[in-house]
């Protein structure tokens, strides 16, 4: 008996093989869940279908987070073909690319609203569909980072996203709790993903990030996967509106010195 038999999830986000989405699609169907995957473009399909097929998954459906149309494409399609939802998990993010890189002052107010609508406020759009098919309750989830509540150079218009991320699961929480619908962010450390290659300095970034963080690792997508394992099974049933952290402890540090780190393990 898996964790999730019987268990329906549809992930959105997944691009590739080194997409976090991934990652959680895996976890989740070792653990007997159904999955569903939605992705954002037309070019995407040739690298999301044979991985969704390597999890037996029979349900693919491009949609635009930012079209009302597409949205509901995607869960008539689950209702369809399920009758019911269980897990959700929001992995979507977007940035135009001189919003990841300059002085945060300078940045384009088109482009700083529209990393919030794709990034943040999609996680809404998303949740208001789930709920009518998450009868017996559910799981909904994303993907944040730590750079919502500390400053990470140039992260700039995808820092704000990700702070309005975490205040929206909050407030999910609370409207969804009465249909026993769980509302979680996961804050997952760096990890070299499609889209965290658009920010300027990354690789600098998944350096300092594994010298300075407690463990001295970096995190996986799989380790990612494992805790939105747990968000989605009966193991989380009483955890609604937290930001739950799979970094190795990085966020937990103030100054350090990485000069001395970096001589340490030479």
């Amino acid at each position: 008996m898996g964790l999730l038999d019987g268990k329906i999830a549809l992930i959105f986000g997944v691009a590739n093989k080194n997409s976090i989405g991934w990652g959680i699609a895996k976890a989740l169907h070792r653990e007997g869940a159904t999955i569903a995957l939605s992705y954002a473009i037309d070019k995407l399909e040739r690298r999301v279908k044979p991985l969704g097929e390597s999890i037996g998954c029979e349900l693919f459906v491009r949609a635009d987070v930012t079209n009302a149309d597409e949205m509901d494409a995607v869960f008539a399609a689950v209702e369809e073909r399920y009758g019911k939802l269980d897990v959700l998990a929001h992995s979507v993010a977007f940035a135009e690319r001189d919003a990841l890189g300059g002085r945060f002052v300078e940045m384009r107010r088109e482009a700083l609203l529209s990393a919030i609508d794709v990034s943040a406020v999609s996680l809404i759009e998303l949740t208001r569909r789930a709920e009518p098919l998450m009868k017996d309750g559910g799981s909904v989830m994303s993907l944040t980072y730590n750079a919502s509540r500390k400053v990470i150079p140039n992260y700039n218009a995808m820092a704000i996203a990700k702070a309005a991320l975490e205040a929206i699961t909050m407030y999910l929480a609370a409207d969804m709790g009465r249909s026993k619908i769980r509302v979680n962010a996961i804050s997952a450390g760096a990890i070299k993903t499609l889209s965290a290659g658009g920010i300027q300095g990354f690789r600098d970034l998944l350096k300092y990030a594994e010298v300075t963080s407690p463990m001295n690792e970096l995190v996986s997508q799989d380790d990612v996967g494992d805790l939105a394992l747990f968000l989605a099974s009966d193991l989380s049933r009483r955890i609604t509106g937290e930001v739950i952290y799979v970094d190795a402890g990085y966020n937990i540090m103030g100054y350090t010195d990485v000069e001395a780190l970096l001589g340490e393990r030479a």
